[in-house]
């Protein structure tokens, strides 16, 4: 019984990826065609575009609908997921999102909209962080600090994707190594509602990928990202809260916060740095520029296709790490995951003033 019950979710899981891709890759063209006819391209000869030719960036209406459609054909509607809060949530963002990619939104405004969104999630869906297992020697949070911390958690997530979105396919595939992460954690924790809500977008992304690898025929623009982010959020929030402590005080899966914080390390990171280095620049932190983790790599001579597996790689390298190390503390952890980007852009630091300098001389470290 118990194999034919695993058969039965086996074959759950794959319908859902193989349909929401599906219905990706026949969106898409029609996607394409409309925004050839009424000349919907990207803003060529901006100076953080890496094309040199104008590529529709509404990738993410074909994400967007295939999503939602899988979602409500699939996942099974549970009290621990708020599906119309999600929904109405995910329409909204996606007005924006459209909005944006079709004639801009200024970033008060984004960051307005995003604010709306979180807030409905937290405080109408009741999705928030209320325990961090002792991380930095926090246990239960009150409802408030729980609120308060929660929407900025959400918001973060989602202006992470978006700002990672500028190079061939690595939003898509940073998309799929999180959104597959949790499906893989919530299937083995027999969370299957929440399984199949990543897994369809495991699938529309996987769908998306195909047209999005360099050379790129489409972008997934602010509408994709936005979405991706927000739905890597809301699941990164629930397993945490899934994996808090039982009735007898023993916790499912006592690492949660730490394998959460490295599933999400590649665009948080990226995200945190840029903000902090704008800052201190006495800059607005949602200045755009070209000091991203890519753009760095791109300066190096590395290939769209190069960077986006050695990002996707970082990632998995920091989840690997915890799953192998789960046997220690969630802030030991946590500390561990973060020393990996810090090394990784570290290193990037030295082979680009390497490069520059055309030495490879030990004070290229620090200076």
């Amino acid at each position: 019984m118990t194999e034919l019950l695993h058969s039965y979710h086996l074959v759950y899981n794959v319908i859902i990826i193989v349909i929401s891709a599906f219905i990706t890759l026949i969106t898409i063209p029609s996607v394409l065609h409309v925004a050839q006819a009424r000349h919907l391209y990207d803003d060529v000869g901006h100076f953080r575009k890496q094309h040199d030719h104008g590529i529709p960036r509404l990738g993410g209406v074909a994400i967007f609908v295939s999503f939602m459609i899988t979602i409500l054909l699939f996942s099974v509607i549970d009290k621990s997921l708020p599906v119309s809060c999600l929904l109405v949530s995910c329409i909204i963002l996606f007005a924006m999102g459209l909005k944006d990619d079709l004639s801009g939104v200024n970033s008060s405004t984004k960051f307005f909209i995003q604010f709306v969104v979180a807030a409905i999630l937290v405080l109408m869906g009741d999705i928030r962080v209320t325990s961090l297992f002792g991380v930095f020697g926090i246990y239960s949070l009150p409802y408030i600090p729980s609120a308060i911390f929660s929407i900025l958690l959400i918001m973060l997530i989602v202006n992470s994707f978006n700002l990672i979105d500028g190079i061939d396919g690595l939003a898509a595939t940073t998309g799929i190594v999180v959104n597959g992460a949790f499906a893989f954690l919530f299937i083995y924790m027999k969370q299957y509602e929440l399984a199949a809500i990543c897994l369809a977008m495991v699938g529309a992304v996987a769908g998306f990928l195909r047209y999005n690898i360099t050379p790129a025929k489409i972008f997934m623009g602010d509408t994709g990202a936005l979405l991706i982010g927000l739905i890597s959020a809301v699941m990164a929030i629930k397993y945490i809260e899934v994996g808090k402590f039982t009735g007898v005080g023993i916790p499912h899966f006592y690492t949660a916060p730490a394998l959460t914080v490295a599933i999400l390390i590649g665009p948080v990171f990226d995200t945190l740095r840029v903000f902090t280095i704008r800052i201190l620049s006495r800059k607005s932190p949602f200045e755009a520029d070209r000091n991203h983790m890519h753009h760095r790599m791109l300066k190096l001579g590395m290939g769209h296709i190069q960077v986006t597996l050695c990002l996707s790689a970082m990632n998995i390298a920091a989840i690997m790490v915890v799953l192998y190390f789960r046997d220690l503390s969630n802030t030991l952890l946590v500390s561990c995951i973060l020393l990996i980007p810090l090394l990784f852009n570290w290193f990037i630091t030295y082979c680009i003033r390497s490069k520059e300098r055309e030495s490879l001389a030990p004070q290229n470290q620090f200076v």
